[in-house]
């Protein structure tokens, strides 16, 4: 089985790395709107479908292709956190996520041969109350605007500031590896591991 990963999140590339499949990564230029009215889960799923589809109106999967493709949204009290527009967006997130507990919401979708696949995984995270301090040392050191809700759990602000998790904590760094295995084995993808 060709495993194509469509993502230029280096997290994604990583996550799917640690499960020693090897794959080949493609970049998708998809449209990342969504409809008004979803939520939570909704919107990652609405939009990792459309990357999905993106990739399929300009290449035809042959019949041992499997393509995966995925997206993640930070939410809080009813709000989507995605990526900020600039520093002084990530700011606002972090300071909205300071001492509060928001859920990460990260889909992935299938794609094989005239079949689309969606699931999503959720997990909770809490932060431990940040500075202002914190906060601009974060932005201006480690530039989160390609990050969903303006942090990556791996990076110095997990470091600091996750205090709980509840849930896996790949989904929170954008893939929920455990469905990519799940998928993979109830659907006997055939694929050489590393080892």
């Amino acid at each position: 089985m060709n495993i194509i990963l469509g993502s230029q999140s280096p997290r994604r590339r990583e996550l799917l790395r640690g499960l020693d499949i090897p794959h080949t990564e493609v970049c998708i230029d998809a449209d990342e709107s969504y409809p008004a009215g979803l939520q939570g889960g909704d919107i990652p799923m609405y939009i990792s479908r459309a990357k999905a589809e993106a990739y399929l109106r300009m290449h035809m999967l042959e019949d041992d292709d499997l393509l995966i493709t995925s997206d993640t949204i930070v939410w809080l009290d009813g709000e989507v956190l995605g990526k900020p527009r600039d520093e002084q967006d990530a700011r606002r997130m972090l300071r909205a996520l300071s001492g509060r507990t928001h859920q990460v919401y990260t889909a992935v979708t299938f794609a094989q041969s005239g079949t689309l696949t969606t699931k999503v995984d959720c997990t909770d995270v809490t932060f431990e109350p940040l500075t202002e301090t914190d906060i601009d040392y974060y932005v201006t050191t480690y530039k989160p605007l390609d990050k969903a809700g303006a942090y990556g759990i791996q990076e110095w602000i997990g470091y600091i500031a996750a205090s709980r998790i509840n849930g896996s904590f790949y989904t929170v760094m954008g893939l929920p590896t455990h469905l990519v295995h799940r998928y993979l084995s109830n659907h006997q993808v055939p694929v050489n591991l590393k080892y």
